[in-house]
């Protein structure tokens, strides 16, 4: 046999003896399973998933790095469900004819609490650019109610 070639024969067969461990292993199997929720959006369900592999095996990077990276989604993505509640909390504030002062200083609390939020928000490379750019139009939307509520 040439050296080359049984050279290349124990790269693959490294390789495969690799991939069925990568394959079979609980932990990274647990992983998979979390890459998979956190791409679809299941936060909660991959930082669980993310959380037991890692406590399967703590030299398992690819557990930690979901772990972090659905903990930032999270914080984004409940910034975005408290944006749209409050949001329709002010809607209705805002249909009555006359606002009163108390209805003003409500929002301008609301506003400040969360633009104070987003401040302590901070992206990665890996999270869902999409969920950035919601809070972030959120933000922008609260920064231009709370001016419109000072001018008042």
């Amino acid at each position: 046999m040439k050296p080359k070639f049984a050279i290349l024969i124990l790269a693959v067969s490294l390789l495969f003896i690799m991939g069925i461990f990568f394959l079979v292993s609980p932990s990274y199997e647990k992983s998979l399973k979390a890459k998979y929720y956190y791409k679809t959006g299941n936060y909660k369900q991959a930082y669980s998933l993310a959380k037991e592999a890692f406590s399967l095996d703590v030299y398992n990077r690819m557990a930690s790095t979901i772990m972090a990276q659905t903990q930032t989604s999270i914080k984004y993505d409940s910034y975005v469900k408290d944006a749209k509640k409050y949001m329709l909390v002010i809607d209705e504030m805002a249909k009555k004819e006359n606002i009163e002062d108390s209805d003003r200083a409500r929002i301008k609390i609301i506003c400040k609490i969360m633009l104070s939020s987003y401040i302590k928000l901070a992206p990665s490379v890996i999270t869902d650019k999409k969920l950035v750019k919601e809070a972030a139009l959120y933000h922008d939307k609260f920064e231009k109610l709370l001016e419109k509520v000072n001018r008042y």
